[in-house]
C-alpha cells in the first residue's frame, strides 16, 4: 500500500470520527423515564392512527388498557368526554377511513412531556394533515393531550415542506 492510500484512509477515518462525534454532541440524551415516555407515546399513536391490521375494537381496548389514563384530560376543543370521547371519535374514523395512516416525522421528550410531529392521511391518496401532539405522561400512561394541526395544501405558497 502506498503512502497516498494510507493518508487517504487516515483522512477518511478522521472525517468519519469527527462526524460521529458531532452527531453525538448534537443528539439529545434522554433519561430512562424520558425515553420510556417517548417510546410509549409512539406506540400509542401507532395504535391510534396506523394499526389498520387490528379490528377497531382491538385498537380501542389496547388504547384503553395500555395508553390512556382513566383521568385523561383532552385539550382539543373538538373532542369532548376525556378518553371515552376520544375513543368514540376514533371508532367513527376507523369505520369512515379504514386506511387511516400516520407517519412520525419528529419526536422529542423532556421530563413528563412528549412531542410528536405527524403526517396523518385519512386515505392513501389524500395530501393529509400536519399535526403536532404534546402528551403529558404519568406512570406509563397518557394523562393529558394538546394538539394542533393543519391540512397539507395542494399548492403551497413556498417551496418548504411541512415535514
Amino acid at each position: 500500500m502506498n503512502i497516498q492510500k494510507i493518508l487517504n484512509l487516515i483522512f477518511t477515518g478522521f472525517i468519519v470520527l469527527s462526524f460521529s462525534l458531532v452527531c453525538r454532541a448534537n443528539a439529545k440524551s434522554y433519561s430512562s423515564l424520558e425515553q420510556s415516555n417517548l417510546d410509549k407515546a409512539v406506540y400509542c399513536m401507532e395504535i391510534l392512527e396506523s394499526r389498520n391490521d387490528l379490528k377497531p375494537s382491538q385498537r380501542i381496548d389496547i388504547l384503553r388498557n395500555e395508553c390512556y389514563s382513566e383521568s385523561f384530560v383532552e385539550h382539543s376543543p373538538h373532542i369532548s368526554g376525556g378518553r371515552e370521547g376520544l375513543f368514540k371519535l376514533f371508532q367513527g374514523r376507523y369505520k369512515e377511513y379504514p386506511k387511516l395512516s400516520m407517519s412520525i416525522k419528529r419526536s422529542a421528550s423532556e421530563g413528563d412531556l412528549v412531542w410528536l410531529h405527524l403526517h396523518v392521511k385519512r386515505t392513501p391518496d389524500s395530501l393529509g394533515a400536519a399535526l403536532m401532539h404534546i402528551f403529558r405522561m404519568k406512570d406509563g400512561m397518557i394523562v393529558e393531550h394538546w394538539g394542533v394541526g393543519q391540512p397539507v395544501p395542494a399548492e403551497p405558497k413556498n417551496k418548504n415542506t411541512m415535514f
